[in-house]
């Protein structure tokens, strides 16, 4: 498709927001089939409808973008992010976007290459593994796509993509055992619940519990095992542990529904979670209704990890194709944690997703 300088009244259509796009009828196309739990169905490519609203720029061109994510099904967080995007990259805000899911990163290589193929303006990606993308990247830059990466960074060159907003997935590791460790516990045993290994995220959250343990003798791990961000398996894992009688007093799980699964298999065996009982809960993503376990102090401490990233791609893909020069490669977003006895039900509406 050939580049063109928006017109002055896309410009101006985007100084004063998006609009929120709904769902269209869309026509499917073979992409990689998402094989985890959390994604069973055939990962599609969603193109817009034939019935298309007026074109926001002058020339009526739309920017065509490719879209690889995580199974929206994956977590609360990714079915937030998904929407988040589908509400901006749509015809109504000059976009013909097309969407390829899956949790295995050969699948989303495949899904980049068929978007080459397809012509794409954009390529825009959140990886569900660090490392093997230099290479299909490459392709993409060799053919005059753009790539802008989303939600979790990558091992490549940097001069293969445009900008990279994403959350800090190290920090939220850093900050989550800092909290942990300002709860003074004589002694840490943990049950340490991962997500789909290699990820930015089971990287980054990880790295700083391991790095802890490694440095102090208080501190054990009873079982570190990938749930792959699953309920039902974080269930089977500490259910494992407690019929074991191996004693732990903190649950350490990488994400909320992992967190969930795991406070089921307490529940069950009547073990007491939360503040001032047995066991530590500590989850990621800060859905809404894991922050209501901590406002009933069912659980201990939530990392924020902010799936809302739609509006700062936007933003760079509008001065690239006004010609401009991006300020900032690497966005990094706005994230904190919440402590049960400090939050509040205000931050309950705010942050929760």
């Amino acid at each position: 498709m050939k580049k063109k300088v928006l017109a002055m009244l896309l410009a101006s259509a985007m100084v004063f927001g998006l609009t929120a796009c709904g769902s269209s009828a869309a026509e499917t196309a073979e992409a990689p089939a998402a094989t985890e739990e959390a994604a069973t169905e055939e990962a599609t490519a969603e193109e817009p409808a034939e019935e298309t609203a007026e074109a926001p720029a002058a020339s009526g061109d739309l920017i065509k973008v490719g879209i690889i994510n995580n199974d929206p099904n994956e977590s609360g967080y990714r079915t937030a992010n998904d929407k988040d995007l589908k509400a901006t990259f749509c015809e109504e805000n000059g976009y013909d976007a097309s969407f390829a899911y899956s949790l295995k990163n050969d699948e989303q290589i495949t899904a980049a290459q068929k978007f080459i193929q397809d012509g794409v303006d954009y390529l825009l990606l959140s990886a569900a593994d660090t490392s093997g993308w230099d290479s299909v990247l490459k392709d993409a830059q060799d053919a005059g796509i753009r790539v802008i990466l989303f939600d979790r960074t990558i091992d490549a060159d940097p001069s293969l993509y445009e900008a990279s907003i994403v959350s800090d997935m190290a920090f939220e590791g850093e900050n989550t055992v800092k909290w942990l460790e300002s709860q003074g516990l004589d002694e840490y045993n943990i049950i340490h619940i991962q997500g789909v290994m290699g990820s930015a995220a089971q990287k980054g959250r990880s790295g700083a519990l391991d790095a802890k343990v490694a440095e102090n003798d208080n501190w054990n791990i009873v079982t570190q095992q990938t749930a792959e961000w699953n309920a039902e398996t974080a269930q089977q894992i500490v259910q494992s542990v407690i019929d074991a009688g191996t004693p732990f007093n903190v649950i350490y799980a990488e994400n909320d529904d992992m967190a969930k699964g795991a406070v089921a298999a307490l529940d069950k065996a009547n073990i007491s979670h939360g503040v001032g009982k047995d066991v530590i809960i500590i989850g990621f993503d800060c859905n809404k209704w894991a922050l209501q376990e901590l406002l009933d102090q069912n659980w201990n401490f939530d990392q924020q990890c902010n799936p809302f990233q739609s509006s700062y791609i936007n933003d760079v893909i509008q001065t690239l194709e006004s010609g401009g020069t991006i300020a900032e490669k690497t966005i990094v977003m706005d994230e904190k944690g919440f402590d049960a006895t400090t939050i509040t039900a205000e931050d309950v509406e705010k942050y929760g997703i």
